[in-house]
């Protein structure tokens, strides 16, 4: 049977380049693929498009569930459009740590946005990876740059686990916020906060729209003195829904990418996130090798369940298959 994936990199980075829609999901398709072939045509497709990316406007999106970041991200994306720029929303849903299994439901929540031309939509599973981002979501973005999206959302799982790896990928990073009161404010996670460069204060309406006051002027006063080099934290709010305050985040954004296009802070944030790549690229890949080597496999259920029982500790039990997997130690 043919290959259901296109894995000629050369005609693929082609079509991605001429804008095929078609090819750019094959093209995001091929990465996410853990088959070795299709790997070694992944890595051969983004050598060919890596000249073709860079200028594009990154952009991670976090925030509580129910915070409603599908609407907020709709309401943004349309607004960016309007202004005559192509926007690409990677949205990564949680997986179930059980089966595997994940919704991919964000195309039903953007209904409008997903009937644009110039937007593009790709939910993908989190999977085991931390941070709320596929693996491959890095290579994702460099897909979508190299077809001409100049605007890259990346939509994060929420604040349940570390955020650091979104921030490691893109050039703002935003947390969105719900009106809330003094003790709901103390339960935000101060290091989620301090990553933001950016915080918005979505649903600031109707009744909410006082709390939502309330709330931006708490934060701006908490995060008075949080700088990121040149740059001090904004605290704004909006109404997805009402679409109001949108074109202010879209102009703040404006303001952050002068001020670190100026002063070669985005230069250097990118020049990082190059290198936090390489060594997350590194710890998956070893991981994988890992539990794909047949001692380690034969050996790792039974070590496990000596582990949950009590019988063997932990670290010993880690080292005895890593022995196995380096073949320089004994069994357990």
């Amino acid at each position: 049977m043919p290959d259901p994936i296109d894995t000629n990199p050369q005609a693929l980075a082609e079509a991605v380049r001429a804008g095929d829609r078609r090819a750019l999901a094959r093209a995001i398709t091929l990465i996410e693929s853990t088959r070795a072939d299709h790997r070694a045509s992944a890595d051969a497709l983004l050598a060919a498009l890596l000249p073709h990316t860079g200028q594009s406007v990154r952009l991670g999106i976090s925030g509580v569930p129910g915070v409603g970041k599908s609407t907020f991200i709709e309401a943004f994306g349309l607004h960016v459009i309007g202004l005559g720029h192509k926007v690409a929303v990677l949205a990564v849903d949680p997986s179930s740590q059980r089966t595997g299994g994940s919704i991919l439901g964000d195309k039903t929540r953007m209904v409008d946005l997903s009937r644009e031309a110039n937007a593009f939509i790709r939910p993908s599973p989190a999977g085991a990876t931390l941070g709320g981002v596929a693996r491959r979501t890095r290579e994702a973005m460099l897909i979508c740059e190299a077809a001409g999206f100049d605007v890259i959302l990346v939509e994060t799982v929420g604040v349940g686990q570390s955020e650091t790896a979104v921030a490691d990928m893109v050039d703002l990073f935003m947390l969105l916020l719900l009106p809330a009161g003094g003790d709901e404010l103390q339960g935000i996670k101060k290091g989620i906060v301090e990553l933001a460069d950016l915080v918005v204060v979505n649903k600031a309406d109707g009744d909410l729209t006082a709390t939502a006051r309330h709330t931006v002027a708490d934060y701006r006063h908490a995060l008075m003195l949080l700088r990121h080099g040149d740059w001090r934290v904004p605290v704004l709010s909006c109404s997805a829904v009402h679409k109001i305050g949108v074109d202010e985040v879209w102009a703040t954004i404006g303001a952050h990418r002068e001020l670190t296009e100026a002063n070669g802070q985005r230069d250097r944030r990118r020049a990082e996130q190059a290198r936090a790549w390489l060594w997350s690229e590194i710890r998956e890949t070893l991981i994988d090798r890992f539990r794909a080597h047949p001692a380690v496999r034969a050996d790792l259920a039974r070590l496990e369940d000596a582990v949950t029982q009590g019988a063997v500790i932990p670290t010993t039990a880690a080292r005895a298959l890593l022995g196995q997997f380096l073949g320089d130690a004994p069994p357990v």
